[in-house]
């Protein structure tokens, strides 16, 4: 009874759960900021555990794996039809639209179309000198009116990276413009990475079938859709989440926000339209596309280190709590060890962000750097 207060009082500071409390903040708070350097900026909460665990990368072609720099390659006018006219009418329409094709249209003082209506994954709608036009996919040019009329043999368009665009109003179609965009330079390098971290890839586009195989192939990816609409993307994701797989989606425009949102986890690119990165649930502050995957080397060794951190406070309070029941751990005793337990704890956490570089990536120069890229995203 003498060392009743004494063994009591060694046993409320044993079992102060001051290591376990820290075990996961401090894991969390020192993954994201190692996440950040490295230009990934993770905006929503646990992210990052759901990133360690994914085992499908779903990949967005154009914007994504290519540069999102469209170039015009030719055009074919069908008709009476004038090339120039055609090009004027197009301009005006892409003027409206944030997708990366628009780019190809790009033209000095160049006015947008009226009633402008974006048809995610078909095309675009609106009225240009008095009329009202479509680009777009082919089908959904024609239903506008006639029946597309323009002939089958409008050339090969397999060795462009996004295809064809159909232009036509209400008597039919009135030009088809062909237009390609680089692969980015470090895409091969990502897929290679994804495949040794396990991942599985699969690439989904809304692009022509030619176009996509082509962009596949070239970057070994086995499994690809093309000519998916948003919807066609966001079945593909919930059939694969029907499956058992934990899925990640990489995309960066209006046509990825409904899959970006449906997908366990999901990244925006920092270049890509601002619905997608509000659908996301982080962002790549980067152009490189090592930081995609460099995130994910974090987030498993972010995981990796709650797990640890779990493991070691559970393991000192089982182990500290008999003896200090027993009357073999004086209460100073006690106080050393749960601040060195709590001790432990943090600079394991700290590890995780204090650790070099992941492989093949680059992390940002500096503080200031980071907050520089954040601002711009969210801006």
């Amino acid at each position: 009874p003498a060392r009743a207060f004494e063994i009591t009082l060694a046993v409320l500071v044993v079992t102060c759960p001051c290591a376990l409390s820290l075990a996961m903040p401090t894991a969390l708070t020192s993954g994201t900021g190692r996440a950040a350097r490295e230009g990934l900026l993770v905006t929503r909460a646990g992210t990052l555990e759901r990133l360690a665990r994914a085992d499908v990368v779903v990949l967005d072609k154009t914007g994504t794996l290519t540069a999102g720099q469209a170039r015009l390659r030719g055009v074919t006018v069908f008709g009476a039809g004038d090339e120039h006219d055609a090009l004027a009418v197009a301009a005006a329409l892409e003027a409206g639209s944030t997708h990366p094709l628009a780019a190809a249209f790009d033209g000095d003082d160049v006015r947008a179309a009226e009633d402008l209506v974006v048809y995610p994954g078909e095309g675009l709608e609106g009225v240009v000198n008095g009329r009202r036009w479509r680009i777009g996919r082919r089908g959904f040019v024609g239903g506008l009116g006639a029946e597309a009329s323009a002939p089958d043999d409008t050339g090969d368009d397999s060795g462009l990276a996004l295809g064809r665009l159909w232009l036509g109003d209400a008597s039919g179609v009135v030009a088809v413009f062909d237009v390609d965009d680089a692969l980015r330079p470090d895409a091969p390098g990502l897929v290679a990475r994804l495949s040794a971290l396990g991942l599985d890839c699969v690439l989904a586009s809304g692009d022509h079938p030619d176009a996509v195989a082509r962009v596949a192939r070239q970057l070994g990816i086995g499994r690809w859709h093309a000519a998916m609409s948003p919807a066609d993307k966001l079945a593909l994701v919930r059939e694969l989440q029907a499956a058992g797989h934990r899925v990640v989606m990489l995309g960066d425009g209006i046509n990825d926000a409904p899959v970006l949102a449906g997908a366990d986890v999901s990244v925006a690119m920092g270049a890509g339209t601002s619905l997608a990165q509000h659908s996301a649930d982080s962002v790549l502050l980067t152009d490189s596309l090592d930081a995609f995957a460099d995130g994910i080397s974090t987030a498993r060794r972010t995981l990796r280190g709650i797990r640890q951190n779990l493991a070691w406070a559970l393991g000192y309070n089982l182990t500290a709590l008999p003896l200090a029941a027993l009357g073999l751990v004086p209460p100073w005793a006690a106080a050393i060890g749960m601040s060195a337990s709590s001790l432990l704890v943090v600079l394991n956490a700290l590890r995780i962000g204090r650790e070099g570089p992941s492989a093949g990536g680059r992390e940002a120069s500096s503080v200031s750097e980071v907050q520089a890229r954040a601002e711009e995203a969210v801006t």
